[in-house]
């Protein structure tokens, strides 16, 4: 037979997972226990770095030196400042993320429509799952995080969480409440595409080179270590490509910068904090976001194996 007169390889269907309602219920209680467990235990290391980006007092001092400080100016309850929305916030922002993130990427995969495809398009794939899916998670996590700002920067200005997110709805109602939307968008955004297309890459980096029966037979001592690994590295990617915008939602909140539109302030204060000014607090967020990335992706296997959640679905290039 000539080569004209070959047919095509056949287009291999991706057997993708049909996740019930029940399974996205998992998928998100499990996304919502570990993020504001670890949100909620990095709140001292989130108080001093929100103080070094915006409190001229902390702009030379760095994490343990900060931390000494406000002990020093406020009490060891003052590592503690925020706490409430912290808590409150990740834990419908993480549900909303993580159960998101499985249901676009599900999404994507079957618009992608066979195996070939999906795995050639597969960064396109984790890029567009955790940005679509951060975005509405984002919805949810605006206000409190607004009110957590206030609470950090601005001693005195509430008791906690009820009476600091009250007080800013009756002050500047919705416009106040979602003033960092954009802003928190231009973090989180970022911060979920490091977040889970690093991680989905590390984890694809680890088995490539190995047997289906070798991965089938990993012990638990060799997945906790993939799963560390890759979370940190993950954590550090999230860290970076977030920081700019981390800051700028610190001084937003703060109620800095001119009158005008959202991107106009943005654009005032990013001229006026340089480089350098960005980037400040750069190195305690790492550390930060690190421990927070490597221990929501280690958790959240966790909870889901103990809730018997079905695993994600993976679409990792093997090796030829």
């Amino acid at each position: 037979m000539s080569r004209s007169d070959e047919k095509p390889a056949a287009l291999v269907p991706f057997a993708v997972p049909q996740f019930t309602l029940t399974d996205y219920s998992k998928f998100f209680a499990a996304g919502a226990l570990c993020c504001t467990v670890t949100h909620g235990g990095m709140t001292p290391i989130d108080v001093v770095k929100t103080r070094i980006q915006i409190d001229s007092e902390y702009k030379k001092l760095n994490l343990l030196t900060g931390a000494r400080h406000v002990i020093r100016t406020e009490g060891a309850s003052g590592l503690l400042t925020g706490f409430g929305p912290t808590a409150v916030g990740y834990l419908v922002q993480g549900g909303a993320k993580f159960a998101g993130y499985e249901f676009w990427k599900k999404q994507f995969t079957q618009i992608a429509g066979d195996q070939e495809s999906a795995v050639k398009y597969r960064t396109a794939i984790y890029l567009g799952a955790s940005s679509v899916a951060e975005f509405f998670a984002d919805i949810l996590l605006t206000p409190l995080e607004a009110t957590r700002i206030r609470l950090v920067s601005q001693h005195g200005y509430a008791n906690g969480l009820v009476s600091g997110f009250t007080r800013l709805a009756r002050e500047e109602g919705m416009r106040g409440l979602y003033a960092g939307f954009l802003p928190i968008l231009c973090k989180q955004i970022p911060y979920a595409i490091g977040q889970f297309t690093v991680n989905e890459f590390c984890h694809e980096l680890a088995f490539r080179s190995m047997s289906e029966e070798t991965r089938r037979s990993l012990s638990g001592g060799s997945k906790f270590a993939i799963a560390l690994g890759s979370g940190v590295v993950a954590g550090f990617a999230a860290a970076i490509l977030s920081q700019p915008a981390d800051t700028l939602l610190s001084q937003i909140n703060k109620g800095h910068g001119p009158t005008g539109s959202m991107p106009h302030r943005l654009a005032v204060l990013a001229r006026e904090a340089g480089f350098k000014g960005l980037f400040a607090g750069l190195g305690p967020r790492m550390v930060m976001t690190a421990g927070l990335v490597a221990g929501q992706f280690l958790m959240y296997g966790a909870i889901k194996d103990a809730l018997s959640a079905p695993p994600g679905l993976e679409i990792h290039k093997e090796d030829k």
